[in-house]
């Protein structure tokens, strides 16, 4: 496809002129373009683009003859005709000036020398120095309006309604008149014969034009009907010709024809450009399609375009430029995907707003290869341009631009060429351990790695092809990094193309020397020479070649299929390569033409029954052939009917099948995957305005037999947005390229061409298309196989994007339609849905993305809203539960939205979900400030913020239930949850407020209680709970702590805390062993559930009564442990997570240690008080402590009330 890249250049013409020129007429090599001006006749070369000789008619002959209007190339680029106003056709020989005479020539630095192997090595390299010689001039007596150059005629068609035929060689007695009226016109040649004509009377042909497969001419007649002239024999008589007419038609204007694709084009005064083709059978025109600005994308200039001017094929017949009267250009493919228009967008508009003039053409037409657009503007342009420019006297404005276009090629991955650089899509290059796959998306990185090509290559091998031009470029995609390897000998030109096989480079050639077709093989490692190629002999020129896995399928020019079989050989130091013929396929009863074979594929899709039961080995054999003939896919597949022969003698073909038409590209793949057969085994067609279409195969599920009336394949279409340029089998995209512009305004003040036309870029687009796959499946009640391709596909990242356009798609059609939908889909898609864990998701997501009015028809189809809001909370989901508190909030009545959001903002609080309680609170905030018991004004359709949206809702409450009263009792009981006072008091900022105050301080009670310290702190911080003056609140009731033990041991394990452990070098103790340990901590854990250590008041007791059950006091030695017990410890904390570890208090041992001792009711503290101390800890309630596991943190103690102590224990 093609692509307008950069700004347009001008061409200066060197000759000093009064006189604009206004026509140009490409050679039939694209190599040389002559232009018309007045009375000028020049000649241009291609590359350079630079003029090479100029013919100035005197002012006697002007007179005689008139201006020039219009010229016809020759065939072999020997003679240009001139069409004068007057009547006179000026034949012109041009004449070359000798075989070392050139204008231009390369200039080489020093010691380098130019490559001068190749036959016509001056004709790519210089430009020619030619000269035109004027012969004795044809007087046809009536005003020309039309020329069209033959082989060895010119047709020259006149306004006195004859057809003049011309020999090229201007002698009397070669010329030929036909009247237009002795030409019978019907609609068809089956009713030529004494049906109804045409009366042709005072008409005349005002543009025609020669179709080379059709062998006809297409005519537009000055009263704007539009015909086909067909001659009956092989010279043109006046009784050997036979017209068809285009019926309900008068307005045509111009005329243009496709030899590719057998298309006729008319323009049309309206605007429009209508594409026939023409009945095999039959032979009347029948209308294929049109091209046209649509309302939808152009609105403001679809109807002021004025009629149609001029309509130009590319060279190899893939895309039409059209222009109009009143301006601007317009590019379409051939089977009418609109790619690029000047009448909009930047093209149009200033980048302050303001709206251009269109650029009015007078002439245009396409250059070598179409790299380039050769556009003459019209005399008012010119002077526009000339002025803006400012151009110097000496070289004055030619009225010649050139807009430059890149082109693409169909490839596995997106490939683009321009006329001296590639645009490969290899990944990022700053990543070169990334080694791109064939399958790989490369979707992150959206530049193009651009190779320049080197000039030494295209000074002989201009204009570069996809398949190379004279002799062979290779190009190597390695680590992101691409590299011209070599070229090899000049004495080959490439004619079928080239592919990659297994380390070789496929080439399909002409050998110069030996005057022989050859099929060549390099090895890609090494040099591209005959000295590492496997060659084979060819009987008949290739114009397609392709490859499917160790087969080689060539097109021949006899319109002979050839099928080789490729081995590769280890048989000496470098790999080689065998090539053997397995079959020929004769295909001339089929193809009328051999230039209408767009493309070739060998593939293993086949329409047989067996195709559900097929091996793997067998999915991957090649069984059909594919072909596009001029937009009809063919297929022909392997004869399995009659009996099997040997196994080494390839099965003949069967007749060919027509399996689509408009075709303009095909993709399938070699590839296997069992787990997406569905996208893998499929084919894929490019259909121009009609989008795209893939032949799907029909699975049965679990290897079931699959039911006899049941096809094995169907045809799907579906639209996508992008013209497709490659498809990802495995990963459900399309990849393309679109155009886009930058506007760049003069800086200087005043217009140049950067400020008329904006730069072009190109870049990588994509789109998904398995929604429209699906949504196809189920229209057609293949739900099975639906969800066969929906599970295959589940993995992808973006598979919950393609469910939610799948909704959205279907919504916006049904719900729109202005007529009643008998059998809707939307219900189906909705339980389709369901059989994916992302349903809530899908649905929630497409209503916030869809118009309010529309959301009565989704949820009516998909569940009451209340019903998913509570399945979300079911599954903990609650994010997406926030999004159907949205929709909620504006489908019911205040007091249901203000309930849910209660049991969502309770959820979310236990959660920790603090994002989701700052808008919960938000939320019900606004539902105090705005609530109404009527609904407010259907809201917009503005996408809401992303914090949320909640912000989006505010003060909006929209009921479509006649009351609070009617809401039914769903999964959650929504009565238990707390509920708003009703009356006067809830109206209102103060008692919203006082509302959530109660939920915050109910939420803070329970974390409390449960002494969640950490997440308390959490719910405060985040929340802006005001912690301090609460705790003093609830000082007496719920901060009461009882439980001090259970309330550390929860304090630890909120915090992560470990609990301390005792130094190795501690004092000795009398509880070393662990059986100490154990009895002592049962005595403590009866004495804590017994009410007689932790729930008693520390001044109330004896001192004396500690003394009952040991020798020495049991805070005295406590820490003390064993030897071995911290190593064990250590071990165990060094082999896990946070570990904690119970101790008592123990004496520290460094020099600020003390001792400490207490009794049941008193504690005892050595004085004076280390001052040396880290931590905090009170001991107004508790004995029991949890200290830090590091050896060197010291504590200290701070009392509440004042304790006896005793200095005789210090």
């Amino acid at each position: 496809m093609y692509f307008l890249t950069g700004w347009p250049r001008r061409l200066l013409c060197p000759l000093k002129s009064e006189e604009e020129p206004f026509h140009v007429q490409p050679s039939s090599q694209r190599f040389y373009f002559a232009v018309l001006s007045e009375t000028q006749l020049s000649v241009w070369f291609s590359r350079p683009s630079v003029l090479i000789v100029s013919y100035i008619e005197s002012a006697k002959a002007s007179s005689q003859f008139g201006f020039y209007q219009q010229a016809e190339w020759k065939q072999d680029d020997s003679m240009i005709a001139v069409a004068a106003a007057n009547g006179y056709i000026l034949l012109f020989d041009v004449v070359g000036g000798g075989e070392d005479k050139y204008l231009y020539e390369p200039v080489y630095s020093k010691g380098r020398r130019g490559v001068k192997v190749t036959p016509g090595y001056k004709e790519e390299q210089c430009a020619p120095a030619l000269s035109l010689e004027m012969k004795r001039p044809i007087d046809l007596e009536a005003p020309i309006t039309s020329m069209q150059s033959l082989q060895e005629d010119l047709l020259v068609s006149t306004a006195d309604g004859y057809l003049h035929i011309l020999h090229w060689d201007g002698v009397s007695n070669g010329r030929k008149a036909i009247s237009l009226c002795s030409v019978p016109f019907s609609l068809d040649l089956q009713s030529a014969r004494g049906g109804l004509c045409l009366d042709l009377k005072g008409v005349y042909i005002r543009d025609m034009t020669y179709c080379v497969t059709l062998d006809g001419f297409a005519v537009v007649l000055d009263d704007g009907r539009l015909g086909f002239i067909t001659p009956l024999a092989n010279r043109i008589t006046a009784d050997q010709l036979q017209g068809v007419w285009a019926a309900d038609v008068t307005d045509g204007t111009c005329v243009a024809v496709n030899n590719k694709y057998r298309l006729v084009t008319f323009g049309c005064a309206s605007g429009s450009v209508l594409v026939y083709s023409i009945d095999t059978t039959t032979g009347s025109m029948q209308l294929s399609h049109k091209l046209e600005l649509t309302p939808k994308h152009y609105p403001d200039v679809c109807n002021k375009t004025g009629a149609v001017k001029l309509i130009r094929w590319s060279p190899d017949y893939s895309v039409a430029m059209v222009t109009w009267e009143c301006g601007g250009l317009s590019l379409w493919s051939v089977f009418g995907a609109h790619l690029i228009c000047t009448l909009g967008e930047d093209f149009a508009y200033r980048s302050d707003g303001t709206k251009k003039d269109p650029i009015n053409i007078s002439s245009m037409c396409w250059g070598a290869e179409g790299y380039h657009l050769w556009v003459i503007t019209s005399r008012e342009e010119a002077e526009l341009v000339e002025n803006m420019e400012e151009a110097p006297p000496q070289t004055q404005q030619a009225g010649i631009l050139q807009f430059n276009f890149i082109k693409s090629s169909n490839q596995e991955q997106v490939l683009l060429h321009g006329e001296d650089r590639l645009y490969l899509t290899c990944g990022d290059p700053t990543h070169p351990t990334h080694h791109p796959s064939p399958n790989s998306t490369l979707l992150g990185y959206k530049h193009w790695h651009v190779v320049q090509i080197h000039s030494t290559y295209l000074e002989s091998n201009w204009p570069i092809r996809v398949s190379g031009g004279g002799g062979v470029s290779v190009f190597l995609v390695s680590l992101c990094v691409c590299e011209r390897v070599s070229v090899c000998e000049q004495n080959m030109t490439v004619t079928g193309g080239l592919v990659w096989w297994n380390g070789f480079v496929v080439v399909a050639c002409y050998n110069f020397i030996d005057r022989q077709e050859e099929l060549r093989l390099y090895l890609r490692s090494s040099n591209l020479d005959n000295t590492f190629s496997s060659v084979t002999k060819l009987h008949s020129d290739t114009l397609l070649l392709n490859v499917f896995r160790d087969m080689i399928i060539l097109f021949r020019a006899d319109c002979t299929i050839c099928l080789y079989s490729m081995e590769r050989r280890h048989d000496g130091p470098n790999p080689s390569a065998s090539v053997e013929l397995l079959q020929e396929v004769s295909m001339s009863r089929y193809i009328p033409h051999p230039a209408l074979v767009v493309s070739v594929t060998l593939t293993s899709v086949r329409t047989e029954t067996g195709i559900t039961l097929k091996a793997p080995q067998q999915a991957c054999m090649a069984d059909s052939i594919i072909l596009n003939l001029a937009g009809q896919l063919i297929m022909l597949q392997r004869d399995r009917s009659g009996p099997q022969l040997q196994e080494k003698v390839p099965l003949p073909f069967c007749p060919p099948v027509v399996l689509a038409q408009y075709v303009e590209n095909v993709w399938t793949t070699c590839r296997s995957n069992r787990k997406k057969r569905h996208l893998l085994e499929a084919l894929w067609l490019s259909c121009g305005e009609a989008g795209m279409k893939v032949w799907l195969p029909l699975f049965p599920r679990d290897h079931r037999k699959p039911h006899s009336f049941l096809s094995r394949r169907i045809m799907l279409p579906f639209h996508i947005n992008i013209y497709p340029l490659a498809v990802l089998f495995e990963d459900a995209l399309v990849l393309g390229a679109s155009n886009e512009t930058v506007v760049y305004d003069s800086l200087e003040g005043r217009e140049s061409l950067e400020g008329l036309f904006p730069y072009c870029t190109v870049e990588r687009t994509s789109q998904i298309y398995l929604h429209h796959i699906l949504r196809q499946l189920l229209v057609r009640n293949l739900g099975e196989q639906a969800l066969l391709l929906a599970q295959s596909c589940a993995a992808l990242p973006y598979f919950p994007h393609v469910m939610e356009l799948m909704v959205h798609v279907v919504l916006e059609e049904e719900a729109t339609s202005r007529e009643p939908i008998p059998d809707p889909l939307l219900p189906t898609v909705a339980k389709f849905i369901t059989e994916f864990p992302l349903f809530l998701q899908t649905i929630v997501h497409c209503a916030r993305k869809t118009e309010f009015a529309l959301w009565n028809y989704l949820f009516a189809a998909v569940g009451n809203p209340k019903d998913l809001f509570e399945e979300c909370l079911m599954a903990q989901d609650l994010d997406t539960a926030a999004s159907y508190l949205i929709i909620l909030q504006n489908m019911e009545v205040p007091a249901v939205s203000r309930q849910h959001a209660t049991l969502l903002f309770n959820t979310a609080l236990e959660q920790g979900k603090w994002d989701l309680c700052r808008h919960m609170i938000r939320f019900l905030k606004a539902i105090g400030s705005g609530e109404m018991e009527t609904p407010p004004p259907t809201p917009t359709t503005q996408e809401p913020s992303s914090t949320g949206g909640f912000e989006f809702f505010r003060n909006r409450s929209i009921s479509l239930s006649p009351s609070a009263d009617s809401i039914a009792a769903g999964k959650f009981n929504l009565q238990k949850t707390f509920s708003m006072p009703s009356g006067p008091s809830a109206k209102g900022d103060c008692a919203e407020n006082m509302y959530i105050d109660m939920m915050l301080r109910r939420h803070a009670r329970h974390l409390l209680e449960h002494v969640r310290l950490k997440e308390l702190g959490c719910f405060s911080a985040q929340l802006d709970f005001e912690l301090i003056g609460w705790l003093c609140h609830e000082r007496t009731r719920v901060a009461r702590v009882d439980d001090f033990v259970m309330a550390l041991k929860c304090l630890h394990k909120d915090f992560l805390w470990p609990f301390p452990v005792t130094p190795a070098g501690s004092i000795s103790s009398p509880f070393k062993n662990g059986h100490r340990r154990t009895v002592l901590s049962q005595h403590l854990l009866k004495s804590q559930s017994a009410d007689s250590l932790l729930n008693s008041d520390m001044d109330t007791a004896p001192p004396q009564a500690v003394a009952r059950n040991s020798n020495h006091t049991w805070l005295d030695g406590l820490g003390a442990l064993g030897p071995t017990e911290p190593t064990e410890m250590d071990t165990a904390l060094s082999h896990g997570g946070p570990q904690t570890q119970e101790a008592f208090l123990s004496p520290l041992t460094n020099k600020n240690s003390i001792s400490l001792r207490c009794s049941q009711r008193t504690l005892y503290l050595p004085l004076p008080l280390p001052t040396s101390l880290s931590r905090s800890i009170s001991l107004s309630r508790a004995l029991y402590l949890s200290l830090p596991r590091s050896r060197s943190t010291s504590f200290d103690l701070s009392l509440p009330r004042a304790l006896p102590l005793s200095p005789s224990r210090s």
